[in-house]
């Protein structure tokens, strides 16, 4: 096992099983052959969100092309975590750290939402999307974390199920403890996670927030948070009662 751990480990689009093989991009050939220095008979780690995990081997195909052939299952497959996070667009790079920083924190989707005072107004779903595969790729998940197509925050709460919590990161919230707000609640389903635009939220979308059945607004704090910073807080926070880190999830697991 230690030899896997080791092994680099790549998200691919094919089925995974042993005996068969598994195409791979130009940009994973190019990334094995030239950034890795790797070939044919080294072994790798492989996933694709459906099939579980794999130690394969690279295998040469013609003069410049490498295949996978996959040997044995390390992993089975396992769901994404049903936590969302909802946020506003933000300039290029905060957002690859946001969407790279989310998935390491367990989200299973990222849902992009635009607000009355969202600034970003453009939304390269492609990137957002490479920059989500490669944090999985990275900590280890076997899922792969899903992409929304950016929706307005008006349309997202009006379609919101009722049975579903929505945390709502509000910088206008009183002070208090955001672990013991989130510790009065139980979670019976899927959980949410939204944080505000770098311009906070308007009123009237508040009002929209707070009329939703199942909702916990929590403070994140005395001082005002870069929405990069509050959703790697706001997802620790929600990880540690709620999600994967909670003492009942972890007695769980054992």
């Amino acid at each position: 096992m230690a030899d896997d751990l080791r092994a680099p480990r790549l998200h691919v689009g094919t089925s995974l099983a042993v005996g068969a093989t598994a195409a791979l991009s130009s940009e994973q050939v190019n990334y094995l052959a030239n950034v890795l220095r790797l070939g044919a008979g080294a072994r790798v780690l492989a996933f694709n969100g459906r099939d579980g995990e794999y130690l394969a081997e690279i295998v040469a195909v013609g003069r410049k092309g490498l295949t996978l052939a996959p040997t044995r299952r390390t992993r089975a497959p396992e769901p994404a975590p049903d936590v969302d996070l909802l946020f506003a667009p933000l300039k290029h790079a905060r957002l690859d750290y946001l969407a790279q920083k989310a998935v390491e924190m367990g989200a299973g989707r990222l849902r992009p939402v635009t607000t009355r005072r969202t600034q970003v107004a453009r939304l390269n779903l492609e990137r957002l999307e490479a920059n989500a595969i490669e944090a999985a790729e990275q900590c280890g998940a076997v899922w792969t974390p899903a992409v929304s197509p950016l929706e307005s925050l008006d349309k997202a709460l009006g379609a919101w199920p009722a049975e579903r919590w929505l945390v709502f990161c509000d910088e206008a919230a009183p002070a208090a403890s955001p672990l013991e707000s989130l510790g009065r609640a139980r979670r019976n389903g899927g959980v949410a996670v939204l944080i505000g635009p770098e311009g906070g939220f308007d009123e009237a979308e508040r009002g929209a927030i707070l009329r939703l059945p199942q909702v916990l607004r929590v403070s994140l704090g005395p001082r005002v948070l870069r929405a990069d910073t509050a959703a790697v807080a706001a997802l620790a926070l929600v990880q540690a009662t709620l999600g994967d880190w909670s003492p009942a999830r972890v007695a769980g697991a054992a």
